[in-house]
């Protein structure tokens, strides 16, 4: 039987229950995947405990990325056919689509076919890492090369990918880490630096790497009031992007009026994946980055089978990875 995941209230990781349900059936422009693996975000886990953008509505079921076969299409869909090698992108609302399943309706615009050198486990750890840096770092054409960037929380999966299109770009990303434990991984990943927070002084770290002038990008996954201290490493002129939220204080956001002249928002990756051109623009960036191996996914655990979700929550928690998690959908139990 077809199963997925389903929670009927907001809370921590043990809400999560799978279910067996009917096959879903794919509708007017429409692709049903066969799932293999499922992706990891913190996007879904902040869904979960009702602390995301948008409010879960019950029964919920979480989940971007999928990877998988084509399993059926809906009226109108072209370019996709019943057994082809397929991963989703983050290009729908959780509300409409959840892909925490081993049968997934998604809308056929969020659907790419996946290179012949990616494992189903690879290409669930894709999309959503290196779609929200490229949005980012690149989309905006703010990030030039020889530019310093800093970028926080840098052992996750988008900090990582963050590294690897900013060194693409021509740039120099400074990465940063609580502890020590995952310095080296930093490095090996291509970070010119790595400052650890929990030692080291990171504005006057910043300053002494980049000889005074401070980064001219932020990329920052933590918010909260610790943004007041990346301004102050920030070159005037510079900006501060927010795009996670491992801190749940309020965030000010710094400007004008309290340092040197910076810009700052928020930032979410939909902003590339909903746009038909932007999304033209960051598939053909990151294909051709992992057609020659510049970027690669980068795995930190894989949980084995759908009843290994809230465990695989808990984990992604806790914070410890270095990479993506990844959940693959146990064949035997589909259908």
């Amino acid at each position: 039987m077809p199963r997925k995941v389903v929670f009927e209230a907001v809370g921590g990781p043990e809400v999560l229950t799978v279910r067996e349900v009917d096959l879903p059936q794919p509708g007017p422009g429409e692709v049903r995947i066969k799932v293999e693996a499922l992706g990891l975000n913190r996007a879904e886990a902040l869904y979960r405990a009702g602390q995301y953008l948008e409010v879960p509505e019950f029964p919920a079921t979480p989940g971007y990325e999928a990877a998988g076969t084509v399993d059926a299409v809906g009226e109108g869909v072209t370019g996709f056919r019943v057994g082809d090698p397929v991963d989703s992108i983050p290009a729908f609302s959780q509300n409409d689509y959840g892909v925490y399943a081993t049968h997934a309706i998604v809308p056929a615009r969020a659907v790419v076919h996946r290179l012949p050198q990616l494992t189903a486990v690879q290409g669930a750890a894709v999309w959503m890492p290196y779609l929200t840096a490229y949005g980012a770092l690149a989309e905006d054409g703010h990030l030039r090369p020889g530019d310093h960037v800093l970028l926080t929380a840098a052992a996750s999966s988008v900090g990582l990918a963050a590294i690897r299109i900013a060194r693409r770009l021509g740039a120099v990303p400074i990465a940063t880490t609580r502890t020590p434990a995952k310095r080296r991984q930093l490095l090996d990943a291509g970070a010119a630096d790595v400052i650890v927070t929990g030692e080291q002084d990171l504005v006057a770290r910043v300053l002494d790497i980049t000889g005074g002038a401070g980064v001219r990008t932020a990329f920052d996954a933590i918010a909260g009031p610790g943004v007041n201290t990346l301004a102050r490493a920030i070159a005037p002129g510079g900006r501060l992007i927010v795009y996670g939220r491992l801190d749940l204080s309020d965030t000010p956001m710094p400007g004008q009026d309290t340092f040197a002249p910076l810009s700052s928002r928020f930032y979410t990756i939909h902003e590339v994946s909903r746009d038909a051109e932007r999304l033209r623009r960051g598939h053909a960036f990151i294909t051709a980055g992992l057609a020659d191996g510049t970027f690669t996914p980068v795995i930190d655990r894989v949980f084995e089978g759908l009843d290994s979700i809230a465990e695989a929550h808990r984990y992604l928690e806790a914070g410890a990875q270095v990479g993506k998690i990844v959940v693959t959908v146990d064949g035997g139990r589909q259908s």
